[in-house]
């Protein structure tokens, strides 16, 4: 019987889906999906019927989400594609524990809304939170915007559901901020990129909105500036410092044509910075501009409306699309021990211009967490033939890294196009350790093949 059939016994016909080009091509135009079928299944229970029935018939099942991934974590070329864009119920806001019930399929910004109509904070910020997923997020540990405060997706889970590949489910949703019964199996499947199950609902953080905010663009002579800001910055304002970004001059010009904005500052490196209080501060803005003034950091603006606030991060979050014009870029999300970023900037700039004589590079990103993204652009190369060149510039790039005590992941997750690396930076133990979760889970091996683990061979 057509698989297709075998499906329509046990779900309905709108759970069935069309394979369009938004669910099959990857958010890069690098990759398209060639599935057996696509389901979109519309309750957990049929997640878990779908679970059974490829369980049992040894089929393939790659989790969808939003479909903004960057490492082809949801490419396959063969059965089934399983979007969960149909759970996408809040399902409980509960103020006492400052929690949020949500399902998978619940797109980020909304969650950022249900927060925000309850007098709350649900802090994960992204580029792309208009359209990304709760399951994605949780799914590659999704860092963002807030990190340096509220941390990365890791920290702001309190419980998941979650169907295994056999159709069992697994769940605790319950608020509990305290638990030590035994192992905490959450962690498992936080950043396991669908390889170990279905997530199909979490239980997260809530926390009060901020009533003042204060909003400074600080331009720097080199990067080694940029730490010393930060370390005082940390050090005066502690928790208040929510963000504290990066960006190059090369990041700072595309952007600001691209916006149609001015250049806050002239320098060769910028910081954004942004501090949040959750009771009402009318002084914030000014203990941050003199502070800054008082230590010598005069190359500043600091916003003086809510309109001066959001072209400052406008700036900041068009850099990624500003990037177009340049063609295809061979992009790195990276991190390092904060102390180390000036050392990594310094060392891989001139080894990537002495093997590839101008090349572009476009460096900003989380510096209050030691993530950068780090975007290169071979000279004449405007298409995705640039791919050709990746493992040479990766090389370039990782090396680097590793010099630097860094990762070659930090927030976009593995996929398919960084797994060759992982023996690189987790030792033979902790890849030996990871395939025997993967193989008592997953002992078919359906769940999301060919991702994340490299090979023991």
């Amino acid at each position: 019987m057509h698989l297709h059939d075998r499906f329509t016994e046990f779900l309905s016909v709108s759970e069935i889906i069309e394979a369009t080009p938004a669910l099959l091509n990857d958010q890069r135009r690098r990759f398209v999906s060639s599935p057996d079928i696509v389901l979109q299944p519309n309750s957990v229970e049929n997640v878990q019927k779908i679970m059974r029935f490829c369980f049992e018939n040894r089929i393939r099942v790659t989790p969808q989400g939003g479909n903004t991934g960057l490492c082809g974590s949801t490419v396959t070329t063969e059965g089934v594609l399983l979007n969960l864009s149909k759970l996408n119920r809040i399902r409980d806001i509960n103020l006492a524990d400052n929690s949020m019930t949500v399902e998978a399929g619940v797109i980020l910004q909304n969650a950022q809304k249900a927060a925000a109509e309850a007098g709350r904070l649900f802090p994960l910020s992204l580029a792309s939170e208009g359209s990304c997923q709760i399951g994605g997020n949780i799914a590659c540990n999704a860092g963002g915007l807030n990190v340096l405060r509220y941390g990365s997706m890791r920290d702001l889970v309190l419980g998941l559901e979650v169907v295994l590949p056999n159709g069992e489910l697994v769940s605790h949703l319950q608020p509990l901020h305290k638990n030590t019964t035994g192992y905490d199996l959450r962690h498992l499947f936080i950043g396991s990129e669908g390889t170990l199950g279905i997530i199909t609902a979490a239980t997260l953080k809530l926390f009060a909105q901020p009533k003042t905010k204060a909003t400074a663009w600080v331009g720097l002579d080199d990067i080694e500036s940029a730490i010393s800001l930060l370390t005082a910055v940390q050090g005066h304002f502690a928790e208040r410092l929510t963000s504290f970004e990066l960006i190059s001059r090369f990041a700072l010009d595309l952007s600001s044509e691209f916006s149609q904005l001015k250049k806050p500052a002239d320098a060769e490196w910028h910081i954004l910075i942004e501090l949040a209080d959750s009771v009402p501060d009318a002084g914030l803005d000014e203990k941050l501009a003199e502070f800054l003034y008082q230590n010598g950091w005069e190359n500043s603006i600091l916003a003086q409306s809510e309109q001066e606030r959001s072209d400052l991060w406008t700036l900041r979050e068009n850099i990624s699309a500003s990037q177009r014009k340049l063609g295809t870029s061979i992009k790195h999300d990276i991190a390092v021990p904060i102390a180390q970023v000036a050392a990594f900037v310094r060392q891989c700039a001139p080894a990537l211009e002495t093997r590839f004589p101008g090349i572009q590079i476009v460096c900003f990103g989380h510096l209050g967490d030691g993530s950068l993204h780090y975007n290169t652009f071979l000279p004449n190369v405007l298409s995705n033939e640039a791919y050709q060149y990746e493992d040479a510039v990766n090389t370039i790039v990782y090396e680097n890294i590793l010099a630097c005590h860094g990762t070659i992941a930090a927030e976009h997750g593995v996929g398919i196009i960084k797994k060759h690396w992982l023996p690189r930076v987790r030792t033979k133990a902790e890849l030996v350790l990871m395939h025997a979760i993967k193989n008592q889970l997953d002992p078919y091996g359906i769940m999301n093949p060919d991702k994340l683990l490299p090979s023991l061979d």
